[in-house]
């Protein structure tokens, strides 16, 4: 799930294509776990609102169902299809298969553009083929579902600051569609629409929209089909990686001492944290310099996902903020460390958590 962007740093490079690995933001963006109610969302008030759609005849608890059913479908469903992603001024296509077997998931996702790719599932594993950089990427386990898939989401987790509406009935891929969006609450955060098979459930579209409202990430399909798949579909058509470059980018989880050395002063309503994991990093500079870890904090609203990487600071760090499709970026030094802000929200939210992060343990400074 890495992304080519192009940076004065080459060090922000890397740390950017490891932000977009760690947060899963091929989109829908990183869906957190939560409770895997369908019913009822809770309003700004805390209450149910189950009248939203008054006019239309749907409501917010019809919403959700369609979420649910769309989470369960890629779980359960076998399909194979060719998808566009496009963030920002980059579009890709990519091919997938993926068949759920007694053993687990199997599934491949090829890149149909340059530079070429090829990621290969087998259960929780992940192996990503890098033909030009000769690379092979080793995950242990998926940061976050990958499109088509969705995550459980806690209805009134949700609720707190986003609406569901229902946009109407669209056709997809050849496909007849339900359409939603989730509206954010505030200023803090981005919105969302959702485009769902009628006769699978499987989503076939989604979008993020911007405080301006604008759309800045989108993925569809562009040809589906579900059902059985052979083997040969789902098996790496790389063969020949002799005298290539292996690395685990899979992390650890991190200490509780090194996760307590940091707060954030300030995090947009209702993001909370998700995680804490050490990665390590190829360096920024020439191919035989050593690896680095970068300690990882993550937090998401339930929906979107925000991470502040940690590492050493170095003379070649850039400040400069960045933004890629739904993900904006921000660079800040910290006394001897160096902190990268990355978030699935507007620059406003981003710039505002980098201003309130503090180091609480005094060993550390």
């Amino acid at each position: 799930m890495t992304r080519t962007l192009r940076l004065a740093s080459t060090a922000f490079a890397a740390l950017h294509a490891l932000a977009v690995l760690a947060i899963a933001v091929v989109v829908p963006p990183a869906l957190a776990a939560g409770s895997t109610s369908a019913t009822g969302v809770s309003g700004a008030s805390g209450r149910a609102s189950p009248n939203a759609n008054r006019t239309t005849g749907y409501t917010e608890a019809d919403g959700l169902r369609m979420l649910a059913r769309a989470h369960d479908a890629a779980q359960s469903l076998s399909y194979s299809g060719t998808y566009v992603h496009q963030r920002g001024p980059e579009v890709r296509s990519l091919r997938i298969a993926h068949q759920r077997t007694a053993s687990g998931v199997h599934e491949k996702r090829e890149s149909l553009d340059s530079p070429p790719s090829e990621t290969v599932r087998r259960g929780d594993r992940l192996l990503t083929y890098l033909p030009q950089q000769r690379r092979i990427l080793i995950r242990d386990h998926e940061p976050g579902p990958s499109f088509p898939g969705l995550r459980a989401l806690d209805a009134q987790r949700l609720g707190a600051h986003y609406r569901l509406r229902w946009l109407g009935d669209e056709q997809v891929a050849g496909r007849p569609t339900s359409a939603w969006a989730l509206e954010p609450r505030d200023g803090l955060r981005y919105g969302y629409r959702f485009w769902a098979d009628k006769a699978s459930g499987l989503l076939l579209r989604a979008q993020t929209i911007s405080e301006k409202a604008e759309v800045v990430e989108q993925i569809a399909f562009s040809q589906l089909a579900t059902g059985p798949l052979p083997a040969s579909k789902l098996n790496a058509s790389l063969r020949e990686v002799r005298g290539w470059r292996t690395e685990d980018v899979s992390g650890r989880p991190a200490s509780p001492a090194a996760t307590a050395a940091w707060r954030a002063g300030w995090l947009p309503p209702g993001f909370e944290p998700a995680g804490a994991w050490v990665r390590k990093l190829a360096s920024a500079g020439h191919r035989g310099d050593p690896e680095r870890e970068v300690l990882q904090l993550l937090y998401s609203d339930g929906l979107a996902g925000l991470s502040i990487f940690i590492e050493p600071w170095t003379a070649e760090r850039s400040a400069r903020p960045l933004q890629l499709g739904a993900l904006n970026m921000v660079g800040k030094r910290h006394g001897k460390f160096w902190l990268t802000i990355v978030g699935e929200v507007p620059m406003l939210a981003v710039r505002q958590v980098a201003d309130a992060i503090e180091l609480t343990d005094k060993a550390h400074k």
